[in-house]
């Protein structure tokens, strides 16, 4: 008896000290993430991957920090190579979380900065696939603050690109701001960015 109880007591404390690295890995990570260090942020990501294989949030953050940083990047090889090194993480995320809406967005947000980066060719090939995805995710959470603001800055891009009405997605644009006020990631490492992005947004529709 003596035996199987300590055996319990050390799978137990095997399980703990496994969350606990995995915590402070990710705690890690997401803060020097916060101070631009992002090759920094990636490589640590890319370590708590390949031990928590069956998680998808180590790479949702490496396909996010490689996308964000795509949007701001003015050489075009190096977008290349950021979209790409986006596209293999998520890839593994598509795999582990089918039907997150969170993941959903991060592919929408892939697809759209290839859009950016190409207009003329993947404007046509990659609009329709952007929507879609979109519109899965809303169905699946129509009160995600991400789903709605990305949803509706998507939709008031390609307004303001064929000289059309914005308001109705400035409107989805405010109202998403409330609903990040009020969103309560499930741990402290699931997504929980994006209202600065939506107010920035909120003001351009002044």
């Amino acid at each position: 008896m003596t035996k199987i109880i300590t055996i319990i007591a050390l799978f137990v404390a095997s399980i703990v000290s496994a969350q606990t690295q995995f915590e402070k890995g990710m705690g890690s990570a997401l803060k020097l993430w916060s101070e631009g260090k992002n090759t920094e942020a990636i490589a640590q990501f890319e370590r708590i991957a390949l031990v928590e294989k069956t998680n998808w949030l180590p790479n949702y953050y490496i396909a996010l920090i490689n996308t964000t940083q795509a949007f701001q990047e003015q050489d075009k090889t190096k977008v290349v190579a950021l979209l790409e090194a986006a596209q293999k993480a998520q890839d593994t995320c598509n795999d582990l979380a089918i039907d997150n809406p969170e993941v959903i967005v991060m592919q929408a947000m892939i697809h759209t900065a290839w859009i950016v980066y190409d207009p003329m060719t993947n404007g046509q090939k990659l609009y329709g696939d952007v929507m879609f995805l979109y519109e899965k995710a809303e169905k699946i959470a129509p009160n995600n603050p991400r789903v709605v603001f990305n949803k509706a800055s998507f939709e008031k891009g390609g307004a303001e690109y064929f000289g059309q009405d914005t308001q109705p997605m400035c409107e989805k644009i405010k109202a998403s701001i409330e609903l990040f006020a009020n969103f309560k990631p499930e741990t402290p490492f699931h997504p929980n960015w994006g209202i600065e992005r939506a107010k920035q947004e909120a003001e351009n529709c002044k």
